[in-house]
């Protein structure tokens, strides 16, 4: 990238939104995967018309363009992998306007996922989602991704909840697609179509969602299984039963083992334990779910069934699950946790069939996550100076990949392809589908100048 371009971006969006500071461009070179590449440049447009005035520049020189947002993700998909501009859009971050009796509010993409819940909450509303990273990640990233988190199981994932949006074409237009309306049935659906695309067809500049009403009564248990299948087919009688609870979280032995010795805490030597959460509006519909849910813990094993009765007890029994992930990652000094997930049924067969492949390769791992939706998160730690390590830890993945997709899952239930998973795409989806994903890429973005290299879309 020469000077000139430079100092064309300068002056779309002023000195003080631009950087091409080594410094900053090693901070803009990774995420939260194990993926890395450094860009050349990196801007903070403040409007939709800068945007759309950088991407009519990239186009007329060639350049690179990869949308960021808390680069939270976990498959590398803010990753400039060509080098080229990373677009920061978190200046772009006012909430632009609440409608309760609309059900809807419109946030630009650089809000912070908590700080739009914490604008929510005096009206006794929130938007469902809930991703493990809603600290920090942004509402945009979400779109990105279509991330989800530990309720999807009964609140689905973030493209559940986008009405409409504005975007930014790769060749500068601004163009508005959706509607404020609850529903609709007029021409194609752009939206969902974008949802997910991880900015490889256009920048999200402006996004309008519904929002619930919040519930205010909560019940939490925890359940405890002598045997992985056990626990595996309890969670698959609990769609059975009629019951969907709106967290339904699973833990291997590994991982309990892992928490009870790394992370000093009092659980027993069981092979599987599950987190489950009911919510409503009354204290008695909660109520009689979990007792639902806990007949069929009972009828498939469980040891020890544990039901909070107070705010504080459930806050006990979710710091297992809070802790798994970072407590685990102590094991080596990297890990590699994927996201797969299978349809309800093939829960038991997908768990059983992670914990045989990895220990095949003989390297430390745990196994949890949201088992409600048949999302699970295998994360295997080795060392990545050691190549026999590394070797086996990309043995491990593929295998794992591969029985997913055999089980009819799906290489990504919340995370995205990004680069990570890229080169698996043909396990999952036909040539066709594949054709028509490449055929809309060179539609909207026939320069390849939209965070190329992602999802392999632009072979």
């Amino acid at each position: 990238m020469d000077r000139g371009i430079k100092q064309a971006l300068i002056d779309i969006v002023g000195e003080e939104s631009f950087t091409d500071l080594l410094i900053d461009m090693v901070s803009y070179s990774y995420d939260a995967s194990d993926q890395d590449h450094r860009a050349e440049a990196a801007v903070w447009p403040d409007s939709s018309e800068q945007v759309s005035q950088i991407l009519i520049l990239a186009n007329k020189h060639s350049f690179s363009v990869t949308p960021r947002g808390a680069g939270t993700g976990m498959a590398g998909a803010a990753i400039p992998a060509q080098g080229g501009l990373v677009l920061d859009l978190c200046r772009m971050n006012k909430i632009l306007d609440i409608q309760i009796p609309d059900r809807r509010v419109v946030v630009q993409p650089g809000v912070v996922y908590a700080d739009l819940e914490k604008a929510l909450a005096p009206y006794g509303f929130f938007f469902p989602p809930d991703p493990a990273s809603g600290k920090a990640c942004t509402i945009g990233g979400n779109v990105a991704t279509n991330a989800g988190g530990l309720r999807g199981a009964k609140y689905g994932v973030t493209r559940d909840y986008v009405m409409g949006l504005e975007v930014v074409l790769p060749d500068g237009r601004i163009m508005h697609t959706g509607t404020n309306c609850m529903k609709s049935s007029s021409g194609y659906d752009l939206v969902r179509l974008f949802v997910g695309s991880e900015g490889t067809l256009a920048v999200v500049t402006e996004i309008t969602l519904k929002i619930n009403p919040k519930p205010i009564v909560f019940k939490t248990s925890l359940a405890f299984f002598g045997s992985l299948k056990d626990a595996g087919q309890a969670v698959s009688d609990i769609t059975s039963a009629g019951i969907i609870p709106s967290v339904l979280e699973i833990l291997d032995e590994n991982t309990i083992r892992v928490l009870r010795e790394q992370g000093d805490m009092d659980l027993p030597d069981v092979n599987a334990m599950i987190l489950v959460e009911t919510d409503g509006y009354t204290k008695e519909e909660t109520s009689f779910q979990m007792a639902r849910i806990v007949e069929v813990f009972n009828n498939n094993g469980a040891t020890d069934i544990q039901t909070a009765e107070t705010t504080e007890e459930a806050e006990k029994l979710w710091k297992a699950r809070k802790s798994a992930g970072s407590v685990a990652a102590k094991l080596r000094p990297s890990n590699a946790s994927e996201d797969v997930a299978v349809p309800m049924s093939k829960v038991p067969d997908l768990l059983a069939g992670i914990s045989a492949i990895v220990r095949s390769h003989d390297l430390p791992f745990v196994i949890f996550g949201h088992a409600g939706d048949g999302n699970l998160h295998p994360k295997i730690m080795y060392d990545p100076s050691d190549a026999g390590q590394v070797e086996r830890v990309t043995a491990a993945v593929d295998e794992i990949f591969r029985l997913t997709c055999e089980l009819g899952g799906t290489l990504t239930g919340e995370h995205g392809i990004g680069l990570s998973k890229a080169p698996y795409m043909e396990l999952e989806h036909d040539p066709v589908s594949l054709d028509v994903m490449r055929s809309i890429k060179r539609q909207f973005d026939p320069n390849n100048i939209l965070n190329p290299g992602k999802m392999r879309l632009d072979l």
